[in-house]
């Protein structure tokens, strides 16, 4: 059975998206592209983000002191820019994991099983 990729809501996917991209650059610097493809990676193809949904996101978090970009060369030779954190994302990285944390458990506790009838 083939399930298209999951529809995160606009409100959801706002909320996550700067702790998930501080996540996956805490790996190292990486670029766009890149990010896109890891999202999708790590959700096992169920989530599929944009262009036009990162790019805002990176710069927010650049204007915001949390990232860092810089021109450099692909493997091809194309200009890329690309993004590393800083360390000034650390204790907000600490805080966000701390804050889904208690939101995860409550959802956990509210979405109990209901008992089979």
């Amino acid at each position: 059975m083939h399930f298209d990729p999951m529809k995160i809501s606009k409100d959801l996917n706002a909320a996550s998206a700067s702790a998930i991209v501080l996540g996956i650059l805490q790996t190292g610097e990486s670029y766009g592209y890149a990010i896109v493809q890891k999202v999708r990676e790590l959700s096992g193809g169920e989530v599929e983000w944009t262009d036009g949904m990162l790019y805002p996101i990176l710069h927010r978090l650049e204007a915001d002191g949390l990232i860092v970009a810089r021109w450099g060369e692909s493997e091809t030779g194309r200009k890329r820019k690309y993004y590393q954190l800083t360390p000034q994302a650390r204790p907000v990285m600490e805080d966000d994991r701390r804050q889904w944390e208690t939101v995860h458990a409550i959802l956990n506790r509210l979405w109990v099983p209901a008992p089979a009838v």
